[in-house]
């Protein structure tokens, strides 16, 4: 079990808030430890916009409180409303994860009595800014988060175990169970990286250079999700429907070197986006081997149309495989010169 940056974060602001709530002489620190802990995020953007949401709605939680306090008093059914009501107003403003830290704010200012009143719902709502304030800074100051950096090193880990799974696709060496392991952890590495392709869709850099850098990474990066997708499919595919038609032993070479090298060519573009590959290197596979191998597969076929038809499936996922590589390659070669263009531009 690894602990990550975003557990220790969290950590370092309770322990922020609870002692900036010591030196304010606030009345309890557990209304500003709570918010500290909403408030980490994996990305600054996030966490900046989840500061502004959760004042947004913490400030009219309070507001709602107190009327709730003034015109009903101190009661489960005044408490039980105004939870209701903050919670429908929360969803109606499209802010459901702030609902958990508006409700504790709610709780916090209804077990005041009538005479506290204005002061205290101030106080409480300090508390409030005070934890916010202290993950949104311990989120900048330490260990800040990298999406892009991380994002990469999961496209390679997504690859290699995409890799391994189609290069012993054809043939079926891998235990049934270790590949099932490892197809799950593929999985669930495309999930993290769906997840932080959301986070460069967030971003919004203020200066023109980085918007500029952010969509061509937004562009990259949603190729770059789309070929493993696409090595997926194809993996599929070969589970589906190639074992399932009867002499398909009789392709096994020609789509197991197929597949060899397509998977090669995604590792040779990835090497090239991170600066491993020499500039005249040639890493795009002959499309005429794919081309023969359409029209043996064709040929193939006027044999026993009905018997060797499921192997146009497997062999159109692969076209679709090597069409999405060689886009991304092109994409990657537009994003380098441009980065090469703008380092000589400073220089």
């Amino acid at each position: 079990m690894t602990i990550g940056a975003r557990v220790i974060k969290t950590g370092l602001a309770v322990a922020l808030a609870v002692y900036i709530s010591t030196l304010f002489a606030f009345p309890s620190p557990i209304i500003a430890a709570v918010a500290s802990i909403f408030t980490i995020q994996p990305s600054i953007s996030r966490s900046w916009q989840q500061v502004v949401d959760q004042v947004q709605t913490n400030v009219l939680g309070a507001l709602l409180a107190l009327a709730a306090v003034r015109l009903f008093g101190q009661t489960p059914i005044a408490l039980g409303m105004v939870c209701i009501i903050v919670i429908l107003i929360c969803i109606r403003l499209r802010m459901e994860s702030n609902v958990g830290l508006t409700l504790v704010t709610v709780v916090a200012i209804m077990e005041a009595n009538n005479q506290q009143g204005w002061l205290f719902a101030l106080d409480r709502l300090l508390m409030v800014l005070t934890g916010m304030g202290a993950a949104f800074a311990v989120n900048i100051l330490i260990f800040p988060p990298r999406p892009r950096k991380l994002f990469m090193d999961q496209i390679h880990e997504a690859h290699a175990q995409l890799s391994l799974l189609l290069r012993m696709a054809i043939s079926n060496e891998m235990k049934e169970n270790v590949h099932r392991d490892e197809k799950e952890k593929l999985q669930g590495t495309l999930r993290k990286l769906d997840e932080a392709h959301r986070l460069f869709e967030e971003e919004r850099p203020l200066l023109r250079g980085r918007k500029q850098a952010g969509a061509r990474q937004l562009i990259l990066s949603r190729h770059l999700i789309k070929a493993l997708h696409q090595g997926v499919d194809l993996l599929e595919a070969v589970e589906e429907h190639y074992f399932a038609v009867t002499g398909a032993e009789a392709w096994a070479k020609r789509f197991d070197q197929q597949i060899e090298e397509l998977a090669k060519y995604h590792e040779h573009i990835l090497l090239k986006l991170a600066g491993k590959m020499k500039a005249n290197a040639a890493i795009e596979p002959e499309e005429e081997r794919e081309g023969r191998l359409i029209n043996q597969l064709s040929e193939y076929l006027h044999q026993n149309p009905d018997e060797y038809k499921r192997l146009v499936f497997v062999a159109s996922t692969m076209l679709e495989y090597a069409f999405h590589l060689r886009r991304l390659d092109r994409v990657t070669d537009q994003v380098q010169q441009r980065r090469e263009t703008e380092a000589a531009n400073v220089n």
